[in-house]
């Protein structure tokens, strides 16, 4: 449904908005400043419910917004008042950012016209589109997550006026930075406008996250002051250094919240046909934010398909991501796979080539499909992530739920027989304990939030090492800093995509916090004076041994079988002594201590894994004229020493006289 919103014509503008029980609606157009509404005038009914009108004499930059009336019924699903100004859905532009006020949710007749509080859509003309290029991601790629404002609110080398900003990650520090890293994909948390939860305010905290949002197309004028050009500029910035995009996108639900939110956009336009209900009437709450976003309808699909084109062909990103998939699939409220949307996606000529992440859970009924995403989706494991806390925190019995992680997840994208990962495998991401304090602190330390610490998952998996949060113990501080090596080492030599969250490499943290949506503060700024340089650069020596060996990044599952071509097998599961493992070793709930050796007629490598406490000789299989070395040259450890407790080594066997050439280490 392109045809909807504000079309610039050299003549003027047509306006059209969709809508199935609206009885009336208008256009609101306001003077340049966006204070004063300046005329008020009726749109026309059209074919497929569809309203418009075309306006002469206005222009480019024309600020307006919608209004409509009919039934006012909340316990109905009818939310009507004329008095509430509405944001079009088609917008791809606004005049400030939204902020939470209680007349945005009062009671039809019992609050005054909303215009005042509200930005103003902005009319701009038919953009041109970029050249249209092929992803530079690839699956078994490094994406890295980020928060735009918070990775670059402290940033030293970004200018001031720029901070916070799309734009700073083009600056040269920051691509610097994330080549260093080996990125493949920056997967940029919600930039679209979005407005705070009508708590927030109250306690003086804001929504640093953006997950909710009001529309789809609009950038939120906090993180993209410069407009979509800014988001453009930028991509193509990020490409020229070989770094595609990824763009977090939340289409399972609005700001407008549940029955007492605010009425802003899609309620206040058809809230029984852009919104899932029960049968009493309710809204459905599949999301735990209030409302549910009805992806099944044929006008929501459209809306979702033109936004992802929108981005596409304007900003040139590689993909999205999307937060609490199963809502895009659910038909009558259950997930279906092969949902109109989800397969709409996947079969557009434009979308078809994209990279596409699926948050495979949300909280409605049977939410959790793990797994059940067809191809291309990848899908983010959590599986993944908690098995590897598991071993890492030295849960009994984890060794073999860790080698499945490593070769691919088979046990959950293997179900239909396809020999391909589509895992997203992670240690730590925006929700949730950062990398750090996943080795400081056994409990969640939400205080901040406002909420009693109430909020946030209680189960994180984690371990503190002896002390509660910060401590000046030296033993405590290096034993921490060997645990983060551990985790990220781990994810480096886990088969499929990987995704790092922006400062985990060098030891951000929340102070505990495993939920901070809510801090728009140094909980969540990066520290980029203060942080880790040593874990750093073995982050990006992770990053380079990975991207140098094949059999790193790949997509195909472990099988233990030859596999592409060799005569040997893809991988062997060994002992400490370098023996294969038995039955016994794999269900010995005591063993801490694994190597993954990945076969190759040439170079081979091995992973060691040492979960246990105590140090261990590590032996490995020779062959007559090659040698093993460390894979990492600043790694302080062989084959003639023993491995610390709780760490990871690398060591890559290659024929004796190229070993000792120093060849390709």
């Amino acid at each position: 449904m392109t045809n909807l919103g504000a079309i610039v014509t050299p003549e003027g503008i047509r306006f059209a908005i969709w809508s199935s029980s609206a009885r009336r609606l208008w256009v609101s157009i306001f003077d340049d400043s966006g204070a004063r509404e300046l005329d008020r005038l009726e749109l026309k009914p059209e074919a497929d419910d569809v309203h418009a009108l075309f306006v002469s004499g206005l222009h480019e930059g024309t600020r307006y917004g919608f209004r409509a009336d009919g039934d006012y019924a909340p316990e109905r699903g009818l939310w009507f008042d004329p008095d509430k100004l509405l944001t079009d859905p088609y917008a791809i532009e606004i005049d400030r950012p939204y902020q939470y006020h209680w007349r945005l949710a009062a009671k039809r007749n019992e609050g005054a016209d909303t215009a005042p509080l509200m930005p103003k859509a902005i009319a701009l003309p038919p953009l041109e589109p970029v050249v249209s290029r092929p992803p530079l991601f690839q699956p078994s790629g490094l994406i890295y997550e980020l928060n735009v404002r918070s990775f670059t609110k402290l940033h030293p080398d970004v200018p001031e006026t720029q901070r916070g900003t799309i734009a700073a990650l083009a600056h040269p520090a920051i691509v610097e930075h994330l080549k260093r890293l080996g990125v493949s994909a920056v997967e940029l948390m919600p930039v679209t406008a979005s407005i705070d939860e009508r708590h927030l305010p109250p306690l003086g905290l804001s929504n640093a996250w953006g997950y909710n949002p009001v529309t789809f197309m609009a950038l939120d004028p906090r993180l993209a002051p410069g407009g979509l050009t800014e988001l453009r500029d930028t991509v193509a910035a990020l490409r020229k250094a070989g770094i595609g995009t990824i763009l977090d996108l939340v289409f399972n639900h609005t700001g407008e919240s549940d029955r007492l939110g605010p009425t802003l956009s899609l309620r206040g336009l058809d809230a029984q046909a852009y919104y899932r209900h029960l049968p009493d009437g309710r809204l459905a709450n599949d999301t735990g934010t209030g409302n549910t976003v009805a992806c099944h309808r044929p006008v929501v699909r459209a809306m979702v398909l033109d936004t992802l084109r929108h981005f596409v062909r304007h900003a040139g990103v590689d993909g999205f991501r999307f937060d609490l998939a199963p809502v895009l699939g659910r038909v009558d409220g259950a997930f279906d796979a092969d949902a109109p949307l989800l397969q709409a996606i996947a079969d557009d000529p434009v979308l078809a080539d994209r990279v596409m992440v699926a948050e495979p859970w949300d909280i409605g009924p049977n939410g959790y499909q793990l797994g059940n995403f067809q191809p291309p989706y990848l899908e983010w494991n959590d599986r993944y992530r908690d098995d590897v806390r598991r071993f890492w925190r030295g849960d009994a019995g984890a060794i073999g739920a860790l080698a499945t992680r490593l070769a691919g997840s088979s046990d959950v994208f293997g179900r239909t027989g396809r020999p391909v990962t589509r895992t997203v495998n992670f240690i730590a991401a925006h929700d949730g304990m950062t990398l750090a304090d996943i080795v400081a602190y056994e409990r969640k330390h939400n205080e901040a939030n406002g909420e009693q610490n109430r909020d946030g998952h209680d189960d994180n998996l984690s371990w503190n090492n002896g002390v509660e949060g910060e401590t000046g113990d030296a033993a405590i501080a290096e034993a921490r800093f060997g645990d983060q090596r551990a985790l990220l080492a781990t994810l480096f030599a886990s088969r499929g995509t990987i995704m790092l969250t922006a400062g985990d490499e060098f030891g951000r943290t929340q102070k505990g916090n495993n939920n901070a949506y809510a801090q728009d503060n140094a909980v969540t700024w990066l520290d980029w004076a203060g942080r880790d340089e040593a874990l750093e650069l073995y982050t990006g020596a992770l990053s380079q041994l990975r991207r140098a060996f094949p059999a790193l990044a790949e997509t195909h599952f472990l099988t233990g079988r030859p596999a592409g071509g060799l005569e040997i097998p893809d991988v062997a599961w060994l002992t400490e002594t370098g023996a294969p493992l038995g039955e016994g070793d794999w269900n010995d709930p005591a063993r801490h201590r694994l190597v993954m050796l990945l076969g190759d007629t040439e170079d081979r490598l091995a992973v060691m894994l040492n979960g246990d406490r105590r140090q261990c000789v590590f032996s490995l299989p020779p062959r007559d004229g090659f040698e093993w070395r460390p894979a990492i040259e600043a790694q302080a450890v062989d084959l003639a020493r023993p491995l610390p407790g709780r760490s990871v080594a690398f060591m890559i066997e290659r024929r004796a006289a190229k070993a000792r050439a120093g060849k390709g280490s």
